[in-house]
């Protein structure tokens, strides 16, 4: 017999519950509704929520909409996505994150308060949560997701930085060392610790999980910047840790001679595809 297990603490952040339960209430009793890119970065989720009526516009598509609804997802929205809606005449379902609603408000206040300090966000350029977050300066800021990007700051002028929620807290520590190494009295500089706890204390406890496993196959859809993340530390504690998006993704040689598998995925990964997944590998293996 081949043990499986599916990671309990895999699965939805509180974030993303709250977008996918907001879009399902408002379509328990409408035939559609828009959401303002895809709510989930898992492909077969985004299949599921279609089919109940759910539908991903960008913001090219918005700017052309005119009163009707739209929901915005866990990432958050700048304030010109804002202003564009209400403008429109269009209904707002906000399913922004309030952890992300929090950032966003800490960093407007000390781009305000502080108008001659660097606004520096430690996050992935272009990312939906981080386009919300430097909508708060105006564009305002600088954002560095490489050590290769410190180049853009001047460390001769005070800095205060903040966090993409979902980047790691190593990766966070490393950057402070960094600036406070480089920088130039009388300059400033503060930080602050804007990591999402719930997404952050999921690596230590997929260390452990993952170690248990001869395979570990871990779930998630190839647009996750948090897939690919915990990903990799999967395959720090674990070599034979295989992504994997679907059930036709896995392979024999996969398989190969392993006595227990386990099954993780990312915080935008549905629980109920780990147990399909389960299910299926149980039937196959354990005939």
């Amino acid at each position: 017999m081949v043990h499986i297990e599916i990671d309990s603490k895999s699965g939805f952040c509180f974030g993303v519950i709250n977008a996918i339960k907001k879009a399902e209430e408002s379509l328990t009793h409408e035939d559609s509704l828009c959401s303002l890119g895809d709510i989930v970065h898992n492909e077969q989720e985004m299949a599921r929520l279609s089919h109940k009526g759910l539908h991903a516009i960008n913001h090219d598509e918005l700017a052309t909409m005119r009163g009707s609804k739209i929901l915005f997802r866990a990432h958050g929205e700048p304030p010109s996505t804002y202003d564009l809606a209400r403008e429109n005449g269009i209904e707002i379902i906000d399913a922004s994150c309030p952890v992300v609603l929090v950032l966003q408000k800490k960093i407007k206040k000390a781009y305000t308060e502080q108008p001659n300090a660097q606004i520096v966000i430690y996050g992935k350029k272009g990312h939906a949560e981080v386009n919300g977050l430097v909508g708060q300066t105006g564009g305002n800021c600088i954002v560095i997701e490489h050590k290769e990007d410190l180049n853009t700051i001047d460390f001769t002028k005070d800095i205060i930085l903040f966090s993409q929620t979902t980047k790691s807290i190593a990766g966070f520590n490393d950057l402070v060392k960094t600036i406070e190494e480089k920088l130039v009295p009388p300059a400033q500089f503060t930080y602050h610790d804007t990591i999402c706890r719930q997404v952050a204390n999921r690596i230590p406890n997929m260390h452990n999980f993952a170690s248990r496993f001869d395979i570990v196959l871990f779930v998630s859809g190839v647009q996750s910047s948090n897939g690919k993340v915990l990903f990799k530390e999967c395959q720090t504690v674990n070599k034979r840790s295989y992504f994997i998006s679907t059930l036709d993704d896995i392979t024999d040689d996969m398989l190969q001679d392993a006595q227990s598998i386990g099954i993780c995925g990312a915080t935008s990964t549905p629980k109920w595809l780990m147990e399909s997944i389960a299910q299926e590998l149980d039937k196959r293996l354990n005939k």
